[in-house]
């Protein structure tokens, strides 16, 4: 056994080695419906059948493929291209990937320590540059088999994107008091209060999950310093990432593969760094609660 793994390091090094070297890595992401319907459905009224609809509409959004190729210190990342289903809004499709932290090719370059990431955002392209994220990774002796892989535990406390939805859920109903004047309020407002004023009050009940923990499954016997989407930094290909609400997990793996691929940064878009685009998402979702706070009146304005 010892021979086996000695013998596919070898190999494996022998690959890297090699000037042309690439791999690919196909990810399979699944979101846990369940747990996002409990972040934003809290004690809402909500029949059995609605809530079952809604999660098999979510499920079949978030389902997704992505492709990493990879060489020996860059990286480019993104969802395997599929023909829309008659009917559907690749553009509004492309904006909703935007905002569940996806959308774009996403180039990493390990050596050089920086990313970037082309974006949709209302119709307006963004080319985001920026340094990569450091995580403190803890690492473990804990294993387990991916595929023919043997990989090791490693976790990371880190802070949540701002942009991606999925890191926001209902504020908490422990606070009696603030839910006794938030019915209180309710109460006396008049009968015929407007569908927007109720968005309003949706949209002021969410709050950001500031920091969650992360859980990565990484292949030693593969040596390369890159992950699916953000993740990177680990001694080993990291083949499946958990955060609480999103696995990425790796279904396939080809080494050296012989039709290479272009792992070049994209160069489509207003650049910006990655706080300028939050910014600039963050301002225009508050533009739109103010749209809804006006009862339905105005519209949008541009970037």
């Amino acid at each position: 056994m010892k021979n086996t793994i000695l013998t596919a390091l070898f190999l494996v090094t022998t690959f890297m080695q090699a000037q042309e070297f690439q791999g690919l890595a196909v990810y399979e992401s699944k979101t846990s419906t369940a747990e996002m319907m409990k972040n934003f459905g809290g004690n809402r009224e909500i029949t059995p059948d609605m809530k079952a609809n809604i999660e098999e509409r979510m499920k079949k959004m978030f389902e997704k493929t992505f492709v990493l190729n990879f060489d020996k210190s860059a990286s480019i990342y993104k969802e395997e291209e599929k023909l829309d289903a008659p009917g559907q809004n690749g553009g509004g499709g492309r904006m909703m990937s935007s905002m569940m932290g996806g959308g774009g090719t996403q180039y990493k370059n390990v050596k050089e320590k920086m990313y970037s990431v082309d974006k949709e955002f209302f119709g307006k392209e963004f080319l985001i540059k920026d340094s990569l994220p450091s995580y403190k990774w803890q690492m473990t002796a804990e294993t387990k088999k991916i595929g023919e892989y043997t990989c090791y535990k490693a976790t990371a406390v880190i802070a949540t994107d701002a942009t991606d939805f999925r890191n926001f859920r209902m504020r908490g109903d422990d606070k009696d008091k603030a839910k006794e004047e938030k019915e209180k309020e309710k109460a006396a407002k008049a009968k015929d209060s407007t569908d927007a004023n109720k968005k309003t009050n949706f949209m002021e009940d969410i709050e950001q999950i500031k920091e969650k923990t992360i859980i990565a499954w990484y292949a030693p016997e593969i040596p390369i310093n890159q992950g699916p989407d953000k993740y990177w930094g680990l001694p080993g290909l990291i083949l499946e990432v958990n955060d609480g609400t999103t696995i990425l997990l790796c279904s396939k793996i080809a080494l050296n593969v012989k039709e290479k691929a272009d792992i070049k940064a994209p160069k489509t878009g207003k650049v910006v760094s990655q706080k300028e685009y939050d910014d600039t998402v963050t301002k225009k979702m508050e533009e739109m609660r103010e749209m809804y706070r006006g009862q339905g009146g105005g519209r949008g304005r541009g970037f």
